[in-house]
């Protein structure tokens, strides 16, 4: 089994993994990313906005990228309620 590093990248910010992980395959790594991935997002979408991604980029022991994965918060306003941060006179039309 290889040892591979799950590095996050949040659109600002890269944390390497100093750590990794023994996957035994292709289906393994593919596995922890998509594990990592909600578990980052649970505590990284932002309170302020509608959008954020998270990246995953999986490297291997000679440090090459091997795979990649994002997983992507995006919020839209819809219906007739105007959000509480816009007032009525950003909707008018003078």
């Amino acid at each position: 089994m290889a040892r591979y590093y799950f590095d996050i990248h949040d659109g600002q910010w890269l944390t390497r993994d100093d750590v990794g992980f023994d996957c035994d395959g292709q289906e393994a790594i593919r596995t922890e990313a998509m594990q990592v991935l909600p578990a980052i997002a649970r505590d990284g979408v932002p309170k302020d906005g509608n959008r954020q991604a998270f990246t995953v980029l999986v490297r291997n022991e000679d440090n090459l990228t091997v795979y990649t994965a994002t997983m992507t918060f995006a919020g839209l306003w819809l219906g007739e309620e105007v959000p509480p941060a816009m007032g009525a006179e950003a909707n008018s039309l003078d």
